[in-house]
């Protein structure tokens, strides 16, 4: 599920999708409509693959809770947004049973279903499975073909015949040379 790119803008309804950058902001693409505006830097804008519900555990990521909302409903539409408070927390009690009910509002359970709604009828909502199971396999694939092409350099034999003579170390080449230089100086 790719949700790059969309946006809600805080004190606008609905979700807009990022068409340009400007220096000041961003050109954004109303998904409701298709109508075009300016939003300025200073405004609140929250991209949907940032946003999360609480939950008990840990958070859920919208994309996690909008992949468990589409296989609840079967790739269809679910109830509206207008919907009562009491059908709301019922539905995403269904779908997710261990949000937090104390730190998630009604509003966000309607902005949740309005944006699922509105998603859904723009054919935005789409399981990726296949895709990552397909990129797993050929990953897999790829790794026992590295591993398998993968061979160590034979290592060269030594040389038969060949002994290297140990060098003097440093004290017995130093008392040979003052030896030397002490016998010359006494003649």
């Amino acid at each position: 599920m790719q949700l790059s790119g969309i946006i809600s803008i805080s004190g606008k309804p609905g979700l807009s999708k990022i068409v340009s950058q400007t220096r000041t902001g961003l050109i954004v693409e109303s998904l409701q409509d298709g109508k075009r505006s300016a939003v300025h830097g200073a405004e609140r804008v929250s991209s949907l693959e940032d946003i999360s519900i609480y939950t008990y555990e840990e958070d859920m990521l919208l994309t996690e809770v909008f992949t468990a909302m589409l296989k609840a409903a079967n790739h269809k539409a679910i109830l509206s947004h207008k919907s009562s408070s009491e059908e709301l927390k019922n539905y995403l009690k269904s779908v997710i049973p261990n949000y937090d009910e104390d730190r998630v509002y009604v509003s966000d359970i309607k902005k949740l279903v309005q944006w699922y709604n509105l998603l859904l009828e723009k054919d935005m909502l789409k399981l990726e499975e296949k895709e990552e199971e397909k990129k797993t396999a050929s990953k897999e694939d790829a790794d026992k073909k590295s591993t398998s092409s993968k061979k160590t350099a034979p290592k060269k034999p030594k040389q038969a015949g060949k002994t290297k003579t140990p060098k003097p170390s440093g004290k017995a080449a130093a008392s040979k040379k003052s030896n030397t230089k002490a016998s010359s100086k006494g003649k």
